[in-house]
């Protein structure tokens, strides 16, 4: 049974500038632990409830498995740690992972997000991208933070499946792919048919705030605006919706 300063130091994962003191994120869920164990992530710690062992037997057997540590706590000091109205009673400490710019530079599609903000829209963006195959993604500065609790569950796992690299001065990061010869695409109201874009080439696509639109800093690094036409009266997409329609193309 984890110590009442263990609990009180993992119920701090929920917070922003614990995370990123002790370099670590906590998910909760049977698919998301799974998922983590299975990617290259450095799993640190698996907690479980005594409720959740006895519901799941078999389960637990495939996390005793894993050759993982396992703490056992009960259903109180678990709500403590979990950032979800009903948790399952399973969760599993990360280690936030260092990554390398050089490891992207022959990705054919890279996706760049610009100021969004909304944690539940970065997440679902995440997880359209690896349903679609793209690989690589970057975050600039002022978008939500990867490892907020919500865009985690918003991404359904995708953050184990992707490179995923935040905290980027978007603007210089797309000079430099623009001088590796990659065509610069930025969504917008106005621009090309998305469906008439080839794609198969060196591509970088971003999307934007949907409520400010692009900055005239990403429209003037960029080679073309693309636009999903509209046939309805309604004003805008959601970014995420139009991040999937756009990203169908890729297949």
């Amino acid at each position: 049974m984890p110590l009442k300063s263990e609990i009180l130091m993992l119920s701090k994962l929920n917070l922003k500038k614990f995370r990123d003191s002790e370099n670590k994120f906590i998910v909760e869920g049977k698919r998301f632990v799974s998922e983590g164990i299975k990617s290259k992530f450095n799993c640190l710690q698996i907690l479980i409830t005594n409720e959740f062992e006895q519901k799941d037997f078999e389960y637990c057997n495939y996390l005793g498995s894993q050759n993982k540590k396992i703490s056992k706590i009960n259903t109180k000091d678990f709500t403590k740690i979990s950032s979800t109205k009903n948790p399952q009673g399973v969760a599993a400490v990360f280690e936030i992972p260092e990554k390398s710019f050089s490891s992207f530079k022959n990705d054919e599609i890279i996706i760049c997000l610009e100021n969004i903000s909304d944690p539940g829209n970065v997440g679902t963006i995440l997880r359209s991208c690896d349903w679609f195959g793209v690989k690589t993604v970057l975050l600039s500065n002022d978008c939500a933070e990867l490892y907020n609790p919500k865009v985690l569950r918003a991404s359904m796992g995708a953050i184990f499946n992707l490179k995923i690299f935040e905290n980027i001065n978007l603007i210089e990061k797309l000079g430099e792919l623009k001088k590796a010869n990659y065509k610069i695409y930025f969504a917008n109201m106005n621009g090309t048919n998305y469906s008439q874009i080839n794609y198969k080439q060196k591509s970088v696509i971003t999307f934007c705030n949907e409520a400010f639109g692009p900055t005239k800093e990403l429209k003037d690094v960029c080679d073309e605006a693309i636009t999903i036409p509209k046939k309805g009266n309604i004003e805008s997409l959601n970014v995420s919706a139009a991040a999937a329609v756009i990203l169908s193309k890729l297949l």
